[in-house]
C-alpha cells in the first residue's frame, strides 16, 4: 500500500491557488474525517499552513487519484487547472518530503523553525481524529528526530528568520520614514507577536494591535508595548495606520477594499504600505489598485529571503546528509512491515486451518469414532493443507527455473537427517 504525499506550496502555486485548499484550524478535524472516509484511504495526515496544503497518506495502489479528485473538489478548482500546481511524491520519496518539510528545508524562509510546530500540530491533529496508523505514526515521529538532530548538529537554525522578521525587513525598505511610523497590526497569533517583537526592536513609533477577541490583542499589546482595540473599531482607526500588517486565521476577507478607500480619504491621501501574511488572505486583493495603498503578499518576500538561503547553503548541505540516512532507516523499517504483513498472513491461514482440522476431528470423536483413527487424520489432513500451497509454488519454480526460489526454500526448510532405523526410501 503505497506512501503519498500530494499538495501544494509557495514554490508550485501563487496564494490565490493555496488560499483556495487551505484547511483552517477549526475545520481541520472534520476534514480529516472526511479524507479518512474516502475509498482506498487506509491512513491520513493534512498540513496546511500560510506556504503549503499537504495530504500525507497511505493508500490502495492507483488510488491516489482520488485524493486529487477530492482536493480538487473541495477547493473548488477544475481539476486539470490544480493539477499544474499539484507535487506528488510516492513512498521514499514523500518520506524525504516530510523529513526536508519539518526541518524547515522545504520552507520560503530556509530553516525557518516555525514549521516543526505546525507539523507536530498536524501529527496531533490527525491522532485525535483517528485518522493515523502505525506506519504514518511512525514516518512522523521520526520526522520530529529528523529535526532535532538538524537543529543540534548544523547550523541551520543560527540566527533564525522568520516570515515576520522577513515581512518587517521588507517594510523597513519599502517604508522610507520608518522610525515616525504608525503600525497596525491585525491578528493576535505567533506570526503577528514575532512582528511586533521585530517592530518594537526596530524603534516603530507606535503600535496597534488588532483582534475580533480583545483579550487575546490586550495580552499580546501588554508584551510589546502596543496598544489593544476589537476588530470592530479596525475602520475607526485604520486611517491612524502608516503599515499595516495582517495575520489571522480568518476564512473570508477582514480588511475590504472600501474600508482602506475611505481610510486614504481621511489620511489625505497620505501612502499607506499593507503586508498580508494570511492564507487566505486577509486583505481584500482589490486595495493593491487604489491610488497610495502598497500591497504586498507572503509570495512578496521571495527577494527579501534570498540572503538567507545563500548564508545557509552550507548548513542545509549537512542537514540533507541527515536526511538521507534517516530516510534509508525509515524506509528499511517500511521494507520490514512488507515482510511481516505477509508473516502475519501465513500465520493466520495456519491457525484457520488449524482451527477447521480440530473442528472436524471434534465432530468425528463425538460421532464415536477411535481417538487413534482421529488423531492420525487429523495430523494427515493438517499436514495437506499447510503444505499443498508451497508444495506447488516450488513445483512451478522448478519447472520455470527460479532457482531464487528454489534456494529460499532450501534455507527456510533444510533437509533432516533421517531417524535412526528408518528406510531412506520411504522417509518414514
Amino acid at each position: 500500500m503505497p506512501l503519498i504525499a500530494l499538495g501544494v506550496n509557495h514554490q508550485t502555486a501563487p496564494v490565490d491557488v493555496r488560499e483556495r485548499v487551505a484547511v483552517g484550524e477549526a475545520q481541520l478535524a472534520d476534514t480529516l474525517r472526511e479524507l479518512k472516509a474516502l475509498e482506498g484511504v487506509e491512513e491520513a495526515a493534512l498540513l496546511s499552513t500560510c506556504n503549503r496544503t499537504e495530504i500525507y497518506a497511505r493508500v490502495a495502489e492507483g488510488r491516489h487519484e482520488g485524493l486529487v479528485a477530492w482536493l480538487a473538489g473541495r477547493s473548488g478548482l477544475p481539476r486539470g487547472a490544480l493539477e499544474a500546481y499539484l507535487y506528488r511524491h510516492e513512498d521514499e520519496a514523500a518520506v524525504r518530503h516530510l523529513f526536508r518539510v519539518a526541518t524547515g528545508l522545504d520552507s520560503l524562509v530556509l530553516g525557518e523553525p516555525q514549521i516543526l510546530g505546525q507539523v507536530k500540530t498536524a501529527w496531533q491533529q490527525a491522532r485525535g481524529a483517528g485518522s493515523l496508523r502505525t506506519p504514518l505514526d511512525r514516518l512522523f515521529q521520526q520526522g520530529f528526530a529528523v529535526a532535532k538532530r538538524v537543529r543540534t548538529d548544523t547550523r541551520i537554525g543560527a540566527h533564525p528568520v522568520s516570515v515576520a522578521f522577513a515581512g518587517v525587513r521588507l517594510v523597513r525598505q519599502v517604508f522610507a520614514d520608518f522610525d515616525h511610523a504608525t503600525v497596525l497590526l491585525v491578528g493576535a497569533g505567533d506570526t503577528i507577536e514575532l512582528a511586533a517583537k521585530h517592530l518594537a526592536k526596530a524603534g516603530a513609533k507606535r503600535l496597534l494591535v488588532a483582534n475580533r477577541t480583545l483579550e487575546h490583542a490586550q495580552a499580546l499589546a501588554s508584551r510589546v508595548g502596543a496598544y489593544a482595540l476589537p476588530l470592530t473599531e479596525l475602520p475607526r482607526h485604520l486611517p491612524e495606520a502608516d503599515v499595516v500588517i495582517s495575520a489571522t486565521a480568518a476564512r473570508d476577507v477582514v480588511l475590504p477594499a472600501g474600508t482602506v478607500e475611505a481610510a486614504l480619504k481621511a489620511r489625505r491621501h497620505r501612502p499607506m504600505f499593507l503586508l498580508d501574511l494570511a492564507v487566505p488572505r486577509d486583505i481584500d486583493p482589490a486595495v493593491a489598485r487604489l491610488p497610495d495603498a502598497y500591497l504586498y503578499t507572503v509570495d512578496d518576500l521571495e527577494q527579501v529571503i534570498a540572503e538567507n538561503r545563500a548564508s545557509r547553503r552550507e548548513a542545509a548541505e549537512q542537514a540533507e546528509a541527515i536526511i538521507d540516512l534517516a530516510v534509508d532507516h525509515f524506509m528499511a523499517w517500511w521494507r520490514a512491515q512488507d515482510q511481516q504483513d505477509g508473516l502475519r498472513a501465513l500465520r493466520r491461514a495456519a491457525e484457520a486451518a488449524k482451527a477447521e482440522a480440530l473442528a472436524r476431528a471434534r465432530e468425528r470423536l463425538a460421532a464415536g469414532e477411535a481417538p487413534e483413527a482421529v488423531v492420525e487424520r487429523l495430523a494427515h489432513q493438517l499436514t495437506n493443507r499447510l503444505l499443498h500451497a508451497p508444495t506447488a509454488t516450488l513445483r512451478q519454480a522448478a519447472l520455470e527455473g527460479d532457482t531464487a526460489l528454489l534456494a529460499a526454500a532450501n534455507r527456510l526448510f533444510p533437509a533432516q537427517p533421517a531417524a535412526a532405523g528408518a528406510d531412506p526410501g520411504t522417509g518414514a
